[in-house]
């Protein structure tokens, strides 16, 4: 099953989240420090965590401005339901329900998971009562009038009642042996539980848990070998159960870790942190000649009497430059990469997956470094597991998964922390890594791409490339060629500057809205050589009208359709005057000069999947004249 929505109320600075959907894979959540990202992490872990040593906690977590005016008000602080996340069944659960309860007694095929700070775990899922009762008295043997009455049972109560109004009747043995091997039916399937208990019973096994990980939770240079694998949870710190993770990967612990002979010990420990190593080498490029050497010592507990216990020490060899350094004194981002892999091992292919929860990974790395953890999450993290971390930094924002973006946003005490999707955030310090990530991808997109299609926004980036693609899928028109480096660099009066820097340089093609202030600047570079005339393609001349914006090569019908689902509005064709542009139709609907362009291309972005299919054909022939302009100034090059 998969995670696909989580709301957190009442935690810390987070009141009411509101309903935060989480992608398939990879879930990128976006804000400045105590924006509320770790907030939101540490509610969803305590719901369902992987390690034990972690509990909700009215003293520790509940908001504190509303904690006292709760309590005064009557609230049972004990019963807020702080955490709560819906999970999507896949076919393995929904048949693992069948092959128990029987066919069609799963209603619905989501669960959805609650848990209050005082530590009750409450679940919701949606069954049919009468297929189970079907599939409880399908193959008894009753008589004609018995059958008849079981057949018009659509409860388990009432089937429970039956099965003793049966056994009482002890001048009927068929109806005496007919409750009798209902009744232990009954029982061996649902014991005292109704049946969402019994459904929750047998998905519960199935719930992925959380497992959360951050600075703290890093391997300590020095580990108490019996203390650590022998410990509950709740006596270790996340630190130690990350080296417990480590040692129990080194097989059965008597045979080896607890093994009196020292070489017997010393050997797996090296060969598991080899493992480790070379797991990490493979998407660690600073340093390739990092190397882990754990060795074991015999040393007396500090203030404590008892006999002597044997010490794991961790030890980083640096072979570039021919020296070691204890583990805790080496790179933070190499520290945090080995820990993150050896605490991972424990649930890598463990037969439940995890839901991975990462509170700023990689803070300590290189930008080169953290482009390189991305790559794992894509590679190795993802392939099994749904992944949700928490940055600030414009490296860890990848431009073109914009769709696995959150944006948290700490609203002030009367509203609390907010997630959003919308990307259009009005706080500009919540926005930054996300301008930055974009920033930058642009520049190593100028300067290594060999042909590039400038574009003056984000919207008409999405427009393009969302169209593109899906007409590429199906096949049956022309898209824009695969060599194209779409690239938007923020409005109409940025491009002359691009051009005049990087004109000469790179390979530019520009598409334009038309009759745009900036449009004479862009003719007189092309006539001092920046570029051919040929390679600035306006809207206009693509649709054959002196004013037009990207927005007209949707047919009029399509483009309100994203217009409305954006605003909330209901407009049709027919409320719109005037010739010019569809946008300026709009705004003067509305009272306005201009409104946000970019909303309505963002639903086509996180929609398409339902909204593409259904585009007039008007809307893809004008797109597909659009991209057979924007090829042929690649074609003649």
């Amino acid at each position: 099953m998969k995670l696909v929505e989580v709301q957190i109320t009442k935690f810390r600075n987070i009141l009411d989240s509101e309903s935060v959907q989480v992608q398939p894979d990879v879930t990128c959540l976006v804000g400045k420090n105590e924006s509320g990202k770790t907030a939101f992490l540490h509610a969803l872990y305590r719901l369902l965590p992987a390690r034990g040593n972690v509990a909700l906690s009215v003293h520790d977590q509940y908001p504190a401005w509303l904690e006292k005016r709760d309590r005064l008000q009557g609230v049972d602080l004990d019963d807020v339901r702080p955490a709560q996340a819906t999970f999507e069944l896949d076919a393995a659960d929904v048949a693992a329900v069948a092959d128990i309860l029987g066919e069609g007694v799963l209603s619905g095929t989501r669960l959805r998971l609650e848990k209050s700070y005082g530590g009750t775990l409450y679940y919701t899922v949606k069954t049919n009562e009468a297929a189970a009762v079907r599939h409880l008295i399908d193959g008894l043997d009753f008589s004609d009038g018995q059958a008849k009455h079981a057949r018009s049972v659509t409860s388990l109560a009432e089937l429970r009642k039956l099965t003793s109004e049966l056994s009482e009747k002890a001048d009927d043995e068929q109806a005496t042996a007919a409750g009798t091997a209902l009744a232990s039916r009954i029982h061996e399937v649902y014991g005292k539980r109704d049946v969402s208990a019994a459904a929750y019973n047998v998905l519960k096994s199935r719930v992925p848990r959380f497992f959360y990980f951050h600075e703290y939770s890093a391997l300590p240079y020095v580990v108490g070998i019996q203390r650590v694998l022998q410990a509950a949870d709740t006596d270790l710190k996340d630190g130690e159960l990350t080296a417990r993770a480590l040692l129990r990967m080194a097989a059965a612990a008597d045979e080896y870790l607890l093994n009196p002979n020292y070489e017997r010990r010393k050997r797996e420990l090296e060969n598991v942190a080899n493992a480790l190593t070379g797991d990490v080498l493979q998407y660690w490029s600073q340093n390739p000649e990092l190397r882990v050497y754990p060795d074991i010592e015999r040393a007396t507990p500090k203030g404590q009497p008892g006999p002597d216990e044997d010490e794991l020490k961790i030890r980083i060899w640096d072979n570039r430059h021919q020296l070691s350094l204890p583990f805790d004194e080496h790179s933070t981002g190499f520290r945090w990469f080995f820990s993150f892999l050896a605490a991972f091992s424990e649930y890598e292919f463990a037969e439940t997956p995890v839901v991975i929860l990462l509170d700023e990974p990689a803070l300590g790395l290189h930008a080169r470094a953290q482009a390189d953890f991305l790559r794992f999450i894509d590679e190795r993290l993802s392939e099994r597991h749904q992944v949700i971390y928490t940055t600030h930094s414009p490296f860890m924002v990848q431009p073109g998964k914009l769709e696995r973006v959150r944006m948290v946003e700490d609203k002030g005490r009367e509203d609390g922390a907010k997630v959003s999707a919308n990307i259009m955030s009005t706080d500009r310090d919540t926005l930054f890594p996300l301008q930055g990530a974009l920033g930058y991808d642009l520049v190593q997109h100028l300067f290594i791409a060999p042909h590039n299609l400038i574009v003056e926004g984000t919207s008409d980036y999405t427009y393009l490339r969302v169209i593109s693609d899906f007409v590429a899928q199906q096949g049956n028109r022309e898209s824009l060629d695969e060599r194209w480096s779409m690239v938007p660099v923020g409005g109409m009066d940025i491009v002359p500057t691009f051009i005049a820097l990087l004109g000469q340089h790179l390979d530019l093609t520009v598409v334009i809205d038309a009759q745009k202030q900036g449009h004479q600047r862009l003719s007189q570079l092309a006539s001092e050589g920046y570029l051919a005339d040929k390679r600035i393609i306006t809207i206009g001349q693509v649709l054959g009208k002196r004013l037009a914006d990207v927005e007209d090569l949707f047919s009029p019908g399509d483009y309100l359709s994203l217009f409305n689902k954006a605003f909330g509005k209901n407009y049709k064709v027919a409320d719109l005057t005037g010739t010019d542009p569809i946008v300026k139709q709009l705004a003067r609907k509305e009272g306005i000069d201009r409104f946000d362009h970019g909303k309505p291309a963002d639903v086509l972005l996180r929609d398409r999947t339902s909204i593409l299919p259904n585009l007039s054909k008007l809307s893809f022939d004008n797109f597909e004249a659009l991209f057979k302009v924007v090829n042929q100034t690649l074609a003649k090059e």
